[in-house]
């Protein structure tokens, strides 16, 4: 068995997918290309730079972590997405708390990049990601389909170096992601039986943009964490009301 492989979530990820492999050659006994069917150059880019591809059909985000788990043959996993980068500090890091089985898995931080701008605060600095897991004492959610969630069988550990995320390369990008939350967060609201009420439309944008630029800490971005909070207001405040309104939380 190895000690610990890095598994790379991918579909259509050819533009990211070698430097991702590079940050990550040489300090982990493995690297798994998880590909949930690419009709790209992805898997030929992926083989070509070392790792092993594993096809899936893609269901949720949870279950394809989850089989990755299921299958690798490690002590340890590091999960880590195609538009990430992990440096020689952050390398170091994880080969030394491995070495001392002190947790069951260990939180990530990030550093995002948004359309060439490194994000400080306001909800993106640091950014914990549950994502070096040790394999026997992990298990993903499943009712969790979307930013999921992990249940450890033993105490967690937060590292101090980051991954580096090349989080949204344009603004259409970044509209495109926000829009399938804000259907994702209305499909969970439904099922719980809500129903938009008039104060929800204001209510809600605001205590997000309250949360994001203030209680987060968004001004210390300036401008961008203006914008931020204000766009975050619309899709995770407004949208998904306005979508259970309009009778549609479709998939």
């Amino acid at each position: 068995m190895k000690e610990l492989v890095a598994v790379i979530l991918t579909r259509n990820e050819a533009h990211h997918i070698a430097e991702c492999i590079a940050s990550l050659r040489g300090w982990v006994d493995g690297v798994v290309v998880w590909d949930s069917g690419s009709d790209d150059a992805t898997q030929a880019i992926a083989r070509d730079a070392g790792a092993q591809v594993v096809e899936r059909p893609f269901d949720n985000y949870a279950a394809q972590r989850q089989a990755a788990l299921d299958a690798v043959d490690a002590r340890w996993i590091f999960f880590v997405d195609a538009d990430e980068r992990a440096t020689p500090a952050l390398a170091e890091e994880v080969r030394r708390v491995i070495a001392t089985d002190a947790a069951a898995g260990y939180w990530v931080p990030r550093r995002n990049i948004i359309v060439g701008y490194e994000m400080r605060a306001g909800g993106f600095s640091p950014d914990y990601q549950l994502r070096l897991l040790r394999r026997d004492a992990a298990r993903y959610v499943p009712e969790r389909e979307v930013h999921e969630i992990v249940e450890l069988a033993g105490p967690e550990g937060y590292l101090e170096q980051s991954l580096i995320h090349y989080n949204y390369a344009t603004w259409a990008q970044f509209h495109r992601k926000q829009r399938f939350y804000a259907a994702y967060e209305a499909r969970i609201l439904a099922a719980r039986g809500i129903r938009p009420r008039p104060h929800n439309f204001v209510l809600q944008p605001l205590r997000e943009a309250w949360r994001r630029y203030v209680t987060l800490g968004g001004w210390r971005d300036g401008w961008q964490g203006v914008r931020m909070a204000l766009l975050l207001a619309w899709y995770y405040g407004f949208m998904p009301y306005w979508i259970l309104l309009a009778g549609r939380p479709a998939r």
